[in-house]
């Protein structure tokens, strides 16, 4: 059993880049070494449940938090809806919300499916945004499990500081111009937030096209090195097409992209082993003085 407990990871990047299947797939590696994982969804095309090998019938079943009006009523006093200009609570309870709506995908995976509000002004002091958020707030503070978010296309999540107590952000491209530039303000974005390691996960990654990342730095000018503390790459896989939906099968096959995503999983433990090591060593400071 490894010893490794409470960590929190946000996935993020542009749409289409693959953060899903990374996120389902390293649920699974993380619960092999023996942590108990919590999936969190907030990704309005709800797949994680499908990527994680739930039955359909239950996956279709699930109905996201945001989605919830009579959980959204009972935590914050508003009807989503019904309630336009009634005050509501801003910092309501939710540490019921895992043991009511935490689906149990086996002994050490567990899924949260949370969603989000799709609406023009998405920055809204609404009772889904509040409920949304005071659960992001919550699932921070948990410290029994890692947490793994997987979040909607694009950055407006770091807008509303949602990631904040996360202490590693996992940053999902391709090798495309706009992929890569959703990257890089999702990686400033996260640095600003104050996240501990920023990581660039360059997925479908082919030797031969190695030069567009120093392609891309000269268009551009950014600063790679600044922004990302590592670069890991992933190579693409064919067999998704045929695994899918659920893509975490994948792991029971020997391939270059498994080796990469175990690669992965080490630097993640790592440096919460470290920031852990960090942690004990002040506190041990404090208590000399």
């Amino acid at each position: 059993m490894h010893e490794m407990k409470g960590f929190r990871v946000v996935i993020t990047g542009k749409g289409g880049v693959g953060k899903t299947t990374l996120t389902s797939c390293l649920a699974r590696l993380l619960g092999r070494r023996g942590i108990r994982v919590l999936a969190a969804d907030e990704d309005p095309q709800m797949n994680l449940p499908h990527a994680l090998g739930l039955p359909p019938e239950q996956a279709l079943a699930i109905v996201p938090l945001s989605r919830n009006p009579d959980y959204i009523a009972e935590k914050t006093g508003a009807r989503p809806g019904k309630s336009f200009g009634a005050l509501f609570r801003l910092n309501p309870d939710v540490s019921d919300v895992v043991g009511r709506f935490g689906v149990r995908i086996d002994d050490r995976l567990s899924l949260l499916v949370m969603g989000t509000v799709v609406q023009a002004a998405a920055g809204c002091l609404c009772s889904e945004n509040v409920l949304l958020d005071s659960v992001l707030n919550y699932l921070a503070l948990r410290d029994e499990e890692a947490i793994l978010l997987d979040t909607q296309a694009g950055v407006e999540h770091f807008g509303r500081a949602l990631a904040k107590g996360f202490s590693q952000c996992l940053v999902v491209s391709d090798l495309s111009f706009n992929a890569l530039a959703v990257a890089c303000h999702a990686a400033d974005l996260a640095r600003q937030l104050g996240i501990g390691r920023i990581h660039l996960v360059v997925n479908r990654y082919r030797e031969d096209a190695g030069d567009k990342l120093q392609r891309f730095r000269e268009a551009t000018g950014q600063d790679t090195q600044r922004l990302f503390d590592v670069i890991h790459t992933l190579p693409g896989e064919a067999r998704f097409e045929d695994l899918e939906p659920d893509v975490t099968r994948i792991l029971d096959q020997e391939s270059a992209y498994v080796s990469g995503l175990n690669r992965l999983v080490e630097d993640l433990l790592a440096f919460e082993g470290r920031r852990r090591e960090r942690s004990a060593a002040a506190l041990e400071e404090e208590g000399k003085e």
